[in-house]
């Protein structure tokens, strides 16, 4: 897979999925702009791509805010000459069960998954269509979109669903443009935010986070979690040329969790 002469936005680049995301677009040759809050963590991505020959931007994203997403497609057509591919992985998760969950967590995982997530497939679509050479749009949803009963927040459900039902929509509506637009589930993934909250379920529940590991790979069929890489593999592939004929798909990657 090449992606030679392309350019790439990935949001929520600065660790985890967003990060091993950038990384494998770059080894297939395609120029990166890095967006995450953390514009530290996006600056020292941007240097690793760099390193392996494309170009690279960095820029400090917060996808809640609607000038931050247009400041970041302005700075990454004029510093890399277009977009191409965007992969919408940023996204926030909270705590919070039907029963005690506060209108605030709520609210922030809706503007930031749902509401961010549309603003950035409706912004970088318009330069897409204004570019008049097509795309490919994927999105980051998860399977708690989609019902895993491993979610506990009724929340992040509810807005990793939306990202799926507006990549059903945004893709036959862009489709005569030839852009792509697919979503990505993943399932339990081995990154940064899942060991934190394993850290902090094993404070209040006294069970070792080697325990609740263990706990978790043992509801996986193929007995283990997703890497952060098989998500950028599947993203990767989305956007290369063999992806050219799929759209308004949603691929689960969870070693066989939620089969729908």
């Amino acid at each position: 897979m090449t992606l030679d002469g392309k350019v790439a936005l990935v949001t929520g680049s600065g660790s985890g999925i967003g990060k091993a995301t950038a990384l494998a677009l770059a080894k297939a040759g395609a120029d990166v702009g890095v967006a995450d809050r953390d514009v530290d963590a996006a600056k020292e991505v941007a240097r690793e791509i760099e390193a392996l020959g494309p170009r690279s931007l960095a820029t400090q994203t917060d996808i809640g805010n609607l000038a931050d997403i247009d400041t970041m497609v302005s700075d990454i057509v004029a510093k890399l000459g277009g977009i191409d591919i965007v992969v919408n992985n940023a996204g926030v998760t909270r705590h919070g069960t039907l029963l005690d969950i506060t209108e605030e967590t709520w609210d922030l995982m809706q503007d930031i998954n749902a509401k961010g997530t549309f603003f950035c497939i409706q912004r970088v679509a318009k330069q897409m269509v204004d570019q008049g050479r097509g795309g490919r749009i994927i999105n980051i949803s998860s399977t708690g979109g989609k019902g895993f009963r491993g979610t506990s927040s009724p929340a992040y459900a509810a807005s990793k669903g939306a990202i799926i039902s507006m990549t059903y929509i945004a893709a036959v509506q862009l489709a005569e443009h030839d852009i792509n637009v697919n979503a990505i589930c993943p399932g339990l993934v081995d990154t940064p935010m899942l060991r934190g909250k394993l850290a902090q379920r094993s404070n209040d529940t006294g069970t070792s986070v080697a325990q609740l590991f263990e706990g978790l790979e043992k509801m996986v069929p193929l007995g283990r979690l997703d890497d952060p890489e098989d998500v950028a593999a599947m993203a990767t592939f989305l956007a290369s040329q063999g992806g050219r004929n799929i759209t308004g798909q949603t691929i689960n990657i969870d070693g066989g969790v939620v089969m729908n």
